[in-house]
């Protein structure tokens, strides 16, 4: 037995619609729904666009000429 949550969209003809991870095999299941009574709504606020986050920033000065930010793998 799984235990999955996710986002269902239900239609007005009573059909429910969910994504689901693909380790499920396909074909009939026996699965038990539990529904919120209020639907999800979108956040009016994600559909205005939102200004730019500020980051603090610091100056180091120059980097040194043969400065490599590769990480060592020890192979």
């Amino acid at each position: 037995m799984k235990t999955i949550e996710t986002i269902a969209t239900v239609t007005k003809d009573g059909k429910i619609t969910a994504q689901l991870s693909l380790d499920i095999p396909e074909g009939e299941h026996q699965v038990v729904i539990v529904i919120d009574e209020k639907p999800l709504v979108e956040k009016v606020e994600s559909k205005e666009k939102r200004p730019p986050l500020n980051f603090p920033v610091h100056n180091c000065g120059l980097w040194p000429e043969n400065l490599s930010l590769q990480l060592f793998s020890g192979k």
